[in-house]
């Protein structure tokens, strides 16, 4: 599953970010595999989502939300 299907309230864990052009300014975000990341809440119109990973809360576009594979947490 990727973080765009995220839905407010899940927790999830990172497991790889694909190829993109947007792949390494989304890793020094803190984006990377093994990190733990929340999904806030979604914009009204569902884009941008707002997600909080690590210590800090990120904005992040569904579109660029795709290239994030992630699994699902208790």
């Amino acid at each position: 599953m990727t973080l765009r299907e995220g839905r407010s309230g899940q927790r999830f864990v990172i497991r790889s970010v694909a190829e993109s052009p947007l792949k390494n300014r989304l890793m020094t975000m803190g984006l990377v595999p093994g990190t733990a990341v929340t999904v806030l809440r979604s914009a009204p119109l569902g884009d941008p989502m707002a997600l909080r990973v690590r210590s800090y809360h990120l904005a992040l576009r569904r579109d660029d939300a795709a290239s994030i594979e992630v699994e699902a947490t208790a």
